[in-house]
């Protein structure tokens, strides 16, 4: 072999194993990398992988024992556009946690520990297309204007968590949202709840599982599907009156019957002393006209 021969398979050899050595380098302890991507699948990871490479655009957590999301170190992945967190110990402290990833479009926290979703949750994801939260057994409250600014969300699901009312302006504004998931949760259809069902019978939305979109509570409605439920909720709220209605009523029709007779007294009032004043006045003249 000639002695130019020999070098190029050498330094191939060397630069293939430093660029090896270079992707073990950047990715995180257990964590499997490829191109763009990294996997720490269930690693039993109690905190954030450190080290992660600031070009990932796909970052897989799942099944994991995570409770924490570091917004300072998130924020280093600015092309982040998928984050899988499901079935980890996140709790309700995630206000501004995705300020820095702006570009994300899927998020998946199912299967975690979350209490509720404000405004600020969320408010940074202008790009997010899916978001799912289901499986959060402790998930009461999701605030009003909550996604108020992910108005590129097509699909969402809070199915199975301990939600019992939803504002449907929560829901209605979001003019991409093609899929909602709802069941099994622990709906209070009561009046309230009366414009949410009415929206679901009305929209365009896709719920999955419907047969198991069902009331809680009250007792009388238990396990009745939701949509169906709208014509009785409508009875219930807009004609049967209760105690303080009637109550109400029969102020109003004694007050009108006050005022009646207040208005009836004082007009016969006004005409006995219009008539009694037209009298004199009559007699007055006829005095007058003997007297000449």
């Amino acid at each position: 072999m000639s002695p130019s021969g020999r070098p190029w398979p050498l330094s191939l050899m060397f630069l293939l194993g430093m660029g090896m050595a270079s992707e073990k380098i950047n990715c995180p302890s257990r964590c499997s990398c490829q191109y763009l991507e990294v996997n720490c699948t269930g690693q039993q990871l109690q905190e954030f992988p450190a080290a992660i490479p600031l070009d990932t655009r796909q970052l897989i957590l799942a099944a994991n024992n995570i409770s924490y999301l570091p917004a300072v170190e998130l924020s280093f992945l600015a092309d982040l556009v998928y984050l899988d967190c499901r079935k980890n110990l996140l709790g309700d402290d995630l206000d501004f946690t995705f300020i820095g990833v702006a570009k994300l479009v899927y998020l998946d926290l199912s299967f975690n520990n979350l209490t509720q979703v404000t405004f600020s949750t969320f408010s940074h994801l202008l790009s997010l297309v899916v978001l799912k939260m289901s499986d959060n057994p402790n998930l009461v409250t999701i605030e009003k204007d909550a996604f108020a600014n992910n108005t590129w969300l097509r699909h969402l699901d809070v199915s199975r968590t301990g939600l019992t009312f939803l504002d449907t302006s929560t829901v209605r504004d979001l003019p991409n949202l093609r899929f909602l998931g709802l069941s099994d949760n622990l709906w209070h259809c009561n009046c309230s709840f009366l414009d949410f069902i009415t929206w679901m019978t009305e929209s365009n939305v896709h719920f999955p599982d419907a047969d198991n979109i069902t009331c809680y509570t009250p007792e009388g409605l238990h396990a009745l599907k939701m949509p169906a439920v709208e014509a009785q909720l409508h009875f219930n709220c807009l004609t049967q009156l209760y105690k303080r209605d009637y109550i109400f009523l029969c102020l109003i029709g004694f007050c009108i019957f006050f005022a009646g007779t207040v208005a009836a007294w004082l007009a016969g009032i006004c005409a006995v002393i219009y008539k009694v004043h037209t009298s004199k006045g009559e007699e007055g003249r006829g005095e007058a006209e003997e007297d000449i």
